[in-house]
């Protein structure tokens, strides 16, 4: 194994809470009297910092609040039921936990909803750190990364950050870690490709990934 630490992103990547994202918009979308997204649409559009995503997907955030708009998401997406682990999410980190691996979370979710999310699922063992945001408004978790990264000082190059999305990548490149990319979460498989990061389709294929690395 040549890496000494995963630090995974939450929503998209572990937690399958794609759907429920887009439940949430659209039900914000629908009381606004706007047009619905399909996921794949959804998928297409989103991104960090959230503000951008909102403002594509028809919200006028010149004639809204934004705090409670993000309370408003933050509520119809804690209360879907579709919200659970992807598939192969276990299977990934007791993969890694019995290589001897160290792994964290790092999380642009606020930080006692992460907490009480890992908890709830029962994966809170695997994780030295669970670093997630000060409030609501999904904007960036590069300063979080920085210092999660200082924290665990370790060679950034054999760090390996799995994620969903755009901003993941930006994330690794700014903290000069290694990036996989998993196009099972909230941004699709070409938006993700077009970074030049390896890109799997689900967590399952990691397992052959990282033989492939020591070939």
């Amino acid at each position: 194994m040549r890496f000494q630490h995963i630090i995974w992103d939450w929503n998209g990547t572990l937690l399958d809470d794609t759907q429920a994202g887009v439940n949430a918009v659209n039900a914000m979308l629908a009381a606004r009297g706007l047009p619905r997204l399909d996921l794949a649409a959804y998928r297409e559009l989103f991104g960090f910092p959230v503000k951008n995503f909102y403002r594509a997907v028809g919200f006028r955030l010149d004639a809204e609040d934004w705090d409670a708009m993000a309370r408003e998401f933050h509520d119809r997406f804690l209360a879907d039921t579709t919200i659970r682990l992807h598939p192969h999410a276990l299977p990934a980190l007791t993969g890694f936990q019995a290589a001897g691996v160290g792994q964290s979370v790092l999380s642009a979710s606020e930080q006692s909803i992460l907490d009480a999310m890992l908890a709830d699922f029962g994966i809170s063992g695997f994780f030295s750190s669970a670093c997630g945001v000060d409030n609501l408004y999904g904007h960036s978790k590069i300063e979080l990364g920085h210092a999660l990264l200082a924290r665990l000082a370790l060679p950034p190059d054999t760090v390996l950050l799995i994620g969903d999305s755009l901003h993941d990548h930006e994330v690794a490149e700014a903290l000069g870690t290694r990036c996989l990319l998993i196009a099972q979460g909230h941004q699709s498989y070409a938006r993700l490709a077009r970074t030049g990061a390896p890109v799997l389709n689900s967590l399952a294929e990691i397992p052959a990934w990282l033989a492939s690395l020591s070939d």
